[in-house]
């Protein structure tokens, strides 16, 4: 499989989005964030995303030369307006005034509204984890689980990102869909016309399915049964009745003709200075120790920080059909080597 360097495949993204419409600083801050999901080896929110993203883009379902800004401040909160663009610009200026109120308050709560999709939520955490700070990240998607009980899709994929930093390692990271499997991993079985395992998803009609197209188009099975639905109708909360985006069921299925997505974000902060201390970095450490006296327990976020240090040294493998469709994209040809 042929390689890109981070550089290479960051450049050939950006200027796809550029062609499709995106302002510069716009095309960069998604072309960065969906590069870094592959360097990270999850390519289901890496640059496979790029074709509908430009896609939106042209359908005017996103706001290419949007500028996101605050619009709300109060105390330990404010909120961002993202003004339908795609959702990397608006997700710093949150995590960046999360950073800064956390700091002041001790915690911090970030809401974005009139966004676009999140792309892998633990991708934002990074520049608080960084700042010695605990970050959770949060997000609602088109309808995509059903509620329990229901045959039609409702809720979103809607993720939860959580990261915890440590003193002399890396960052704990958990990120994870609130569904069996996310949308992303599907749309690389339409693309390569395989069929999905049975329990994966419903179709329309809230029927089990092993078509990735039904899949796409009607509902997914929620982790944990209800248990999951009810997971996710609280990242609904925290990320449209507290920012006023659009709930998942008002928002278009992002691979069908549709309305302008209006997703919503959250984004918590809080500084262990604010509680423990120093005593946070040390108890955080026991229960990562007692963990691993168990053979075969893993660290969450451990084999992304490997694919990282692998990419940043050999390159990301990129499937040549995607090559293909991204120069195709750019308006322009590049070597692979």
């Amino acid at each position: 499989m042929p390689k890109l360097s981070i550089e290479q495949l960051t450049d050939l993204a950006s200027r796809a989005l550029r062609r499709a419409g995106a302002s510069r600083s716009m095309a960069l801050a998604a072309a960065k964030a969906l590069v870094a999901a592959d360097t990270e080896g999850l390519a289901t929110h890496g640059v496979s995303r790029i074709a509908l993203y430009s896609q939106h883009l042209r359908e005017a379902r996103v706001d290419g030369k949007a500028k996101p800004k605050i619009v709300k401040r109060k105390g330990a909160t404010c909120l961002v307006d993202a003004h339908g663009g795609l959702a990397y610009e608006a997700s710093a200026i949150a995590v960046k005034e999360a950073i800064l109120r956390a700091r002041r308050y001790g915690v911090a709560f970030v809401g974005v509204t009139n966004s676009h999709h999140f792309g892998a939520a633990g991708y934002h955490l990074a520049p608080i984890a960084a700042a010695g700070l605990v970050g959770l990240a949060f997000t609602n998607s088109p309808s995509a689980i059903n509620p329990w009980g229901g045959k039609r899709a409702f809720f979103g994929t809607n993720p939860i990102a959580a990261t915890f930093p440590r003193k002399d390692a890396a960052p704990v990271i958990v990120d994870l869909s609130l569904t069996e499997v996310v949308r992303g991993r599907i749309m690389l079985y339409a693309k390569e016309g395989k069929p999905i395992p049975l329990g994966w998803a419903l179709d329309r009609d809230g029927n089990p399915t092993t078509d990735p197209q039904a899949a796409l188009t009607g509902s997914l099975s929620a982790i944990g049964g209800m248990k999951g639905t009810m997971l996710a109708l609280i990242v609904e909360v925290l990320c449209c009745a507290l920012t006023g985006a659009a709930f998942s069921f008002e928002n278009d299925s992002y691979f069908e003709p549709g309305n302008k997505p209006r997703i919503g974000h959250a984004i918590l902060a809080i500084d262990p200075d604010a509680l423990a201390g120093p005593g946070f970095f040390e108890r955080l450490e026991v229960m990562i120790t007692r963990m691993l006296e168990e053979e075969g327990v893993r660290l969450p976020g451990t084999r992304r920080h490997s694919a990282v240090a692998a990419a940043q040294e050999h390159g990301i493998e990129v499937p040549q059909p995607l090559i293909d469709e991204l120069e195709r994209l750019a308006g322009r040809k590049r070597s692979t080597a």
